[in-house]
């Protein structure tokens, strides 16, 4: 008990390790930006790779390029490390990639932040570096989103804060997770996308709908309509299907606009087609002065 409440106090917090893992940004999009000052310069040799590090597969092609960057203008951005006890050696947190190329590029040492991170803390930061990662699939993101979670306390306010993304897009990604194994499998390997995925959440039987989506290559509205069909025992347009409730996306771009205008925001699409009706319900005259005053200024080309 004692541990994991030393684990939820996350020691610096969530916005100062956001601070260090601004520095890791770089190395996963190979355009490190300049400024960050290093501490030393440390020989090559002495650092070592983080063994937890979530990335495995580093492209050949894209190391050969670094090095050559390298060879030319030297390591602008510098690795993010910590002190390895009973050792003058450092361990890689952040930065692998240029100290691979490094080598390839046959330096002698390389400029090196240094941080005393917690054992806690480099595995927090993995996780957020590998959520940040530009080529994440949804289910992989959406394990993250979990790990931080259940790991280390945070919440999807904090969360969506911290790494600049809306509370229904940590919401609804982390929702996958409630589909079957065989699911997610498809996602992860591009099948499926999140949007296809997320409308089948709480379809009944949803890898047959999954196989049927993929097979038939349907729109990710063409399969919100196939699940409200099979929902209502197959009722096609016309036979007076019972009501369904709306699907997860629709909900939380309901919230997000109710919570930004202080508005009741109610989305209703059509059956068929692209259209649907969005209503704004206001309380008093000024509400409604207000809408008047917001609407009166979207661009001309827009409204058309």
């Amino acid at each position: 008990m004692e541990k994991k409440a030393e684990r939820k106090g996350l020691g610096r917090g969530l916005s100062a390790l956001m601070a260090d893992v601004n520095l890791i940004k770089g190395d996963m999009d190979g355009k490190s930006p300049a400024g960050t000052s290093a501490d030393a310069m440390v020989p090559i040799e002495r650092i070592v790779p983080n063994p937890n590090q979530p990335r495995r597969d580093f492209d050949a092609g894209l190391l050969e390029e670094l090095a050559a960057s390298i060879r030319g203008r030297g390591i602008i951005q510098p690795l993010v490390v910590r002190p390895i006890k009973a050792s003058h050696s450092y361990e890689i947190i952040a930065g692998e990639r240029r100290w691979r190329a490094a080598q390839m590029a046959r330096l002698h040492a390389v400029p090196v932040v240094i941080r005393e991170f917690s054992d806690d803390e480099v595995l927090e930061i993995a996780i957020i570096e590998n959520i940040q990662r530009a080529d994440l699939n949804a289910v992989e993101e959406a394990l993250g989103f979990k790990q931080l979670m259940e790991n280390y306390g945070h919440t999807q306010e904090k969360l969506a804060e911290a790494l600049s993304k809306s509370r229904s897009h940590v919401a609804n990604t982390m929702r996958l997770l409630a589909l079957p194994e065989d699911v997610l499998t498809m996602i992860r390997s591009g099948k499926l996308t999140a949007g296809h995925a997320r409308a089948l959440i709480g379809a009944p039987d949803p890898l047959s709908l999954a196989q049927k989506v993929v097979n038939s290559a349907l729109s990710v509205r063409e399969t919100e309509k196939l699940v409200r069909q099979v929902a209502n025992g197959g009722n096609k347009k016309g036979s007076n299907p019972r009501k369904t409730e709306k699907d997860a996306d629709t909900r939380a771009i309901e919230s997000d606009l109710s919570a930004n205008l202080g508005m009741g925001v109610s989305i209703d699409h059509d059956v068929s087609g692209e259209g649907g009706t969005l209503r704004i319900r206001y309380r008093d005259l000024e509400q409604l002065d207000m809408i008047c005053q917001v609407l009166s200024v979207v661009p001309r080309d827009f409204a058309s």
